[in-house]
C-alpha cells in the first residue's frame, strides 16, 4: 500500500489518477478539503456537476443543504474534512462503480490514516456500505456506532433532501441530535460547539 507524507500529496496523487477510467470524462478530481487537524470528517459519495468544475467537494445545492446541517450539529466548514469515496466524477452522476469505488479506497484510507478523526459522518448508502457493509440507511441513519476509537453516523446524503423533501426534516433532526458527540469528539461544551 502506497503511503503519502501529508493530505496535499495524497491530493496531488488524486489530481493525477489514472487508476480507473473516471479520469478520461472528469474536468478536475476533487480530493477533499478540510483542515489537517481536523477531528470530525465526512464522507459523501461522488463529486457532481459544480464539484467537477471546481475540484472542491459539496459546493452544489447539496453542498448548501450540508452546511446548514454542520450548523445545527455544531460544525462549520472550516472545521470539517470533507471528501467522497470516489474522488472524479461519474458520468451523468450514476452511482459509482464497485473498481471505482475500488481504485479510491486508498486514497480515502490514506485521508482517514492521517487525520485519525474521532468522528466519521457517513454521508448516504455508499458510504456507509464502504464502512458497515450490508448495513442499510434506512435504518441505520442518525444513530452513532463505535469502531475502535472512532465513532461513525450514518446520515442520509444532503442532495437526497433535495430530490425527497421529506427527507430534510429527518437530516435536520440526525444532524441536530449528533450535536453532543460532535461537542464530546471535539472536547468542548455542547453550547459552545458552534463557535
Amino acid at each position: 500500500m502506497t503511503t503519502w507524507p501529508s493530505l496535499d500529496a495524497i491530493a496531488a496523487a488524486v489530481r493525477s489518477c489514472r487508476a480507473c477510467d473516471l479520469h478520461r470524462t472528469r474536468t478536475q478530481a476533487v480530493p477533499g478539503e478540510g483542515p489537517a487537524d481536523a477531528r470530525v470528517m465526512l464522507i459523501g459519495e461522488a463529486p457532481g456537476y459544480h464539484e467537477d468544475r471546481t475540484g472542491r467537494p459539496f459546493v452544489g445545492a447539496a453542498g448548501k443543504t450540508l452546511d446548514a446541517l454542520l450548523a445545527r450539529a455544531g460544525l462549520r466548514r472550516e472545521q470539517v474534512f470533507i471528501t467522497n469515496i470516489v474522488k472524479c466524477r461519474p458520468p451523468k452522476n450514476r452511482d459509482p462503480r464497485p473498481a471505482e469505488i475500488a481504485a479510491c479506497r486508498p486514497y480515502l484510507q490514506a485521508q482517514i490514516t492521517l487525520l485519525d478523526p474521532g468522528l466519521l459522518i457517513l454521508l448516504g448508502r455508499f458510504a456507509l456500505g464502504l464502512f458497515l457493509p450490508g448495513a442499510r440507511i434506512g435504518e441505520w441513519h442518525g444513530k452513532p456506532v463505535r469502531r475502535g476509537r472512532r465513532w461513525l453516523v450514518p446520515m442520509y446524503h444532503p442532495a437526497a433532501a433535495l430530490y425527497r423533501p421529506a427527507l430534510k426534516t429527518v437530516l435536520e433532526a440526525d444532524f441536530a441530535a449528533v450535536a453532543p458527540l460532535v461537542a464530546q469528539v471535539l472536547g468542548t461544551p455542547p453550547a459552545t460547539a458552534a463557535r
